[in-house]
């Protein structure tokens, strides 16, 4: 064992290895003993930090300052970005009028932060993975007995299947020996007539010839002919064997009947471990947001996206075609409307299929993984624009109607209307009649959320269509240029994020409708469409 690491032996100098140590570097992070400690700091005096052993790692190193390198950064300016900076940056021109914080204080801070994620990693987070990893080594070690139970039932049900046939079989076999024996016996019955016939027409030839043969005037003169009576031919019998008329077998139907296997099923939902810091939403959102990757998508106004998974998304813009790119941006699909004009809108639906809708046409179509478009709703009088797909497979459909102007919100169970959102509980309308864009979103609480751009607002009515709140900007945001929002999504945490086109942001709000912060420094120049994964 290493005598410098031994818990029973005291703590030796990391320079010379054998004596006992006395300092340490506070800079350097090395223990040192009393001989050491002038080799150590031989090199660079000024950089070294040397404190008691018993004090080490109590002092704070702070950054140099790159345009006064003599100086440490022991200040951080609230008005650029958190940019840490010295006393003399501080009465530069360049900050001048703005907020500081001591590095100390946001050090301590932050401290106890790390303090109180260690806590609640060792004591909840870390053990509430443990039980889940048990639980999903229990289902692996129960697998195979669940899936041999299986494979028993099914053997039984062959079993079942072979007695019932096997049933079947030697009962058909005993309804042919029974007609057998009928068939047997009205062969029998015919031939038992017949041969008494001919045993009558034997006794009349024999008689015939002695009657021949003799020279009596009597008996020859009283003859009567009976072969009158003999030609008249009994009935004839035909007996028809019974034939078996098998049924053709329809191996799909074969199955059916015999069972039915139930596809695997996996259900996710979401898993929210309950932390005990405060504000923990709020603070999972990025202090700076993170670009994974961009997509050249080559339509000239792009205008909708959606995703069909991580790695997958479906873009429309104001051209006639609607494109499918991977994560990497190459192209998978390219699908064409029907009425030779840009969609209104895009989704896709809970089996991976693209909806589109068309106002010219009055349709909203559906893209099957083939490729091949069918039309899933007809409307009369009203026209379609924005799509969204619930939680529960359902389909949300904002339509409007030029004569008069007004707008509603549609729920559709495949092409059957379910609920239509039109009116708050005083009668008035929810939305703006103008036919402008109203993009729509199901938040996870199953609110319906509209960023209706004529109104300049974000409506959200719950799941019975009832007006809870409306959002009409945030001052900080939207004092320059007003409020002109576009696209709208959700997360898994029920925050919502619209598009604001003027002012080249992303406001995020709580499901409440209270403004959390906005995106604005990600390169975002007219935001349009927007969609969460």
């Amino acid at each position: 064992m290493d005598p410098r690491s031994s818990a029973q032996d005291v703590h030796r100098c990391d320079l010379c290895e054998t004596a006992i140590v006395h300092s340490y570097c506070d800079f350097c992070h090395v223990n040192l003993c009393k001989p050491c400690v002038v080799d150590h700091i031989s090199d660079e005096y000024d950089k070294h930090k040397i404190v008691p052993f018993q004090k080490r790692r109590s002092t704070l190193i702070h950054l140099k300052c790159e345009t006064h390198p003599h100086r440490n950064c022991e200040f951080q300016s609230k008005d650029c970005n958190n940019m840490l900076v010295c006393s003399s940056c501080m009465a530069s021109t360049q900050h001048k009028g703005h907020n500081f914080v001591e590095v100390t204080e946001v050090y301590k801070a932050k401290k106890d932060d790390i303090k109180k994620d260690t806590k609640e990693l060792e004591n909840n987070i870390s053990p509430t993975y443990e039980d889940i990893a048990l639980d999903l080594e229990n289902q692996l070690a129960n697998l195979d007995g669940g899936y041999d139970k299986l494979t028993t039932t099914i053997s039984k049900q062959g079993e079942q299947w072979h007695r019932q046939i096997d049933f079947i079989v030697n009962k058909m076999k005993t309804e042919i020996s029974e007609i057998k024996v009928k068939h047997k016996d009205l062969l029998q019955k015919h031939l038992n007539e017949i041969k008494q016939i001919q045993s009558l027409i034997k006794e009349t030839l024999h008689a015939l010839r002695k009657t021949e043969e003799s020279t009596e005037v009597s008996p020859i003169i009283e003859y009567n002919s009976k072969n009158r009576e003999f030609s008249k031919l009994p009935p004839k019998v035909e007996v028809t064997l019974p034939t078996f008329i098998p049924k053709a077998i329809d191996p799909d139907k074969l199955y059916t009947l015999f069972g039915q296997i139930t596809p695997l099923s996996t259900a996710t939902e979401e898993n929210f471990l309950s932390l005990s810091q405060p504000n923990t939403a709020v603070r999972e959102l990025l202090d700076e947001p993170e670009l994974v990757a961009t997509i050249q998508t080559g339509h000239k106004k792009l205008r909708n996206v959606t995703c069909v998974s991580e790695n997958m998304i479906w873009t429309s813009g104001m051209a006639n075609d609607v494109k499918c790119f991977n994560i990497k941006g190459s192209t998978l699909h390219t699908i064409l409307t029907k009425s030779g004009v840009w969609p209104g809108d895009i989704a896709v639906d809970s089996n991976g299929n693209l909806l589109y809708s068309e106002r010219e046409t009055r349709t909203v179509n559906k893209v099957k993984r083939s490729l091949q478009t069918e039309e899933l709703i007809k409307l009369q009088g009203w026209k379609p624009f924005n799509l969204c797909v619930t939680s529960t497979g359902a389909l949300l459909v904002t339509l409007y109607s030029n004569d008069p102007p007004q707008s509603k919100v549609v729920r559709y169970s495949g092409s059957t209307e379910k609920q239509p959102i039109q009116f708050d509980d005083k009668g008035k309308p929810l939305y703006s009649g103008n036919g402008l864009i109203k993009y729509i979103t199901e938040n996870r609480n199953h609110d319906i959320c509209v960023a209706d751009m004529n109104a300049g607002a974000v409506v959200v009515v719950n799941q019975s269509g009832k007006l809870r709140w409306r959002y009409t900007g945030h001052p900080s945001v939207t004092e320059n240029k007003p409020f002109n929002l576009r696209g709208i999504t959700t997360d898994s945490q029920s925050r919502i994020l619209t598009a604001d086109f003027n002012n080249h942001c992303i406001h995020i709000l709580d499901q409440n409708g209270q403004f959390l912060r906005y995106i604005d420094n990600c390169g975002l120049d007219h935001p349009y469409g927007v969609c969460g994964q």
